[in-house]
């Protein structure tokens, strides 16, 4: 059986934190698209507070705010990326996709040494 690895899970960490990874790159990318990080929780099938923590993770481990929260008014609110916020997710993605590349060829050969499926 042939396996296939579509790619690896690429993190930056901060200490013991994970700065950003691509579930935080995928919430910041809903955040940008909703304009609510309520919203973008509930695109994403998490919670509010999962998604909420992981803003605020990210937040506390950058020089910078990457979300901002807009209060009140009557739209209600929302959150938004920071042109900081910005910089920060193209980075990542540039970074992620370019590792993605340089490993593909030892996923595929590594993808090879895995049994069929996981034995009990």
């Amino acid at each position: 059986m042939t396996h296939q690895i579509a790619s690896a899970k690429f993190r930056i960490y901060f200490g013991d934190e994970i700065a950003i990874g691509p579930g935080k790159a995928d919430l910041l990318e809903a955040i940008r698209t909703s304009g609510s990080i309520s919203k973008a929780a509930k695109d994403l099938g998490m919670s509010y507070k999962r998604a909420w923590n992981l803003a605020d993770t990210m937040n506390r481990c950058f020089k910078e705010p990457l979300i901002e929260t807009v209060t009140g008014g009557g739209g209600g609110g929302g959150a938004r990326l920071t042109k900081f916020g910005e910089k920060v997710l193209v980075h990542f993605r540039s970074m992620e996709k370019r590792t993605d590349a340089a490993i593909r060829a030892d996923l595929t050969a590594f993808a090879a040494l895995l049994a069929d499926k996981p034995k009990p």
